[in-house]
């Protein structure tokens, strides 16, 4: 079953109901604030942003904000009550840069070559999103500029390593406990 499936699970919705409240938690904001992880990722305004695994929107609208009117934000979300959640925020906020896709980031079925950076913000490792299927993903959505930021929390779990081995991505840096790493030629 693919992630797109299992985000449709009652049971998972449910069972990740929790996980979603402290992901709101303003205790979250004030030990994690969005603007600075973000700023690690070196997002600017005009850019078209991908946030994989959105949850329930802790970075969406600092994102959104922070690649302006001009800029494009795609927030893709497997599980239905988090996208449902995401757009209800950017609905409230006015948001129109914004798209939540309720979708899997092993398929995202986006173009080629159409996103400047891709968030991988908490998401890795996690079980349905195994590196050696995500990574062949994010190159080939990432705009050969483009740029993978990945945050990682609590801790590495040696994905930085693992996403250099791969041979698809370089290190480019790491800033605001941000790796961002460039698309392989």
């Amino acid at each position: 079953m693919d992630a797109a499936q299992l985000g449709k699970s009652r049971f998972l919705n449910l069972l990740f109901r929790f996980a979603g409240f402290t992901m709101e938690s303003r205790l979250r904001s004030w030990l994690m604030p969005p603007e600075k992880t973000l700023l690690g990722a070196g997002l600017k305004t005009g850019q078209t942003v991908l946030e994989v695994g959105s949850g329930t929107g802790f970075f969406t609208l600092t994102a959104a904000k922070m690649i302006g009117k001009s800029g494009h934000l795609i927030a893709l979300e497997p599980l239905s009550d988090f996208a449902d959640k995401v757009e209800g925020k950017v609905r409230q906020a006015g948001y129109e840069n914004v798209e939540v896709i309720k979708r899997d980031a092993l398929k995202t079925e986006l173009e080629t070559a159409s996103i400047d950076v891709a968030l991988l913000y908490g998401v890795v490792p996690f079980p349905t999103l195994p590196l050696k299927q995500l990574l062949p993903e994010m190159h080939r959505v990432l705009k050969p500029d483009g740029s993978l930021a990945v945050w990682l929390f609590p801790t590495t779990g040696g994905v930085p390593t693992a996403i250099l081995r791969s041979g698809l991505f370089t290190n480019q840096e790491k800033k605001n406990g941000v790796y961002s790493f460039t698309p392989a030629k």
